[in-house]
């Protein structure tokens, strides 16, 4: 199918994201108007413990209006490399950094209107070495056994798409590495 973007009139651009009105002509020679939220892409970390527990931090949302717990992620910085961020933001949000950090997938996160592209990485080997957060950042950290985390997400207790979709891609490794010895 041939679609061509025929006009682009940006509506609003802020501190991470901008939104665009797209003319979008479609098969068939109609055209149609769409909002896109255009995003310069972000991280998901699962960090896992040496005991175990995968660290979560809680945080107010203001799309929900209330806290949501999930794993610790970031909005990629201009020019920075996915890697990299996590790196960052896994010190920032959790005060831990990895020895190892693995990249396990990447996704869009809702592409019917935006460009959000995550990166996903399992850190593991963590030790203290905190970075200062984002000012308007107020984060409680919360570890919980990797077990527990899983029946959470299987009960629909855990209400975040980025967190859900990065605990799926890092199931199988976090499993094999958490019961290797039992």
């Amino acid at each position: 199918m041939a679609f061509e973007v025929k006009n682009r009139n940006k509506v609003f651009s802020g501190k991470v994201f901008t939104v665009e009105q797209l003319t979008l002509a479609l098969p068939g020679g109609k055209t149609h108007i769409y909002e896109l939220l255009t995003h310069p892409g972000a991280v998901t970390i699962v960090p896992v413990d040496d005991d175990g527990n995968i660290l979560f931090v809680s945080q107010y949302r203001v799309g929900v209006g209330k806290d949501l717990m999930e794993l610790p992620a970031g909005t990629l910085s201009a020019g920075e490399e996915p890697l990299a961020c996590a790196e960052r933001e896994v010190r920032e949000e959790t005060g831990m950094a990895a020895r190892t950090m693995q990249k396990l997938g990447e996704f869009y996160l809702a592409p019917g209107y935006s460009s959000e592209y995550q990166f996903i990485y399992l850190a593991t080997g963590l030790y203290p070495a905190p970075l200062q957060g984002d000012e308007d950042e107020f984060l409680n950290l919360i570890k919980i056994p990797v077990d527990q985390v899983y029946q959470m997400a299987e009960a629909g207790e855990l209400y975040d798409a980025k967190t859900l979709a990065a605990l799926l891609l890092a199931r199988s490794c976090i499993y094999d590495m958490t019961h290797q010895n039992q």
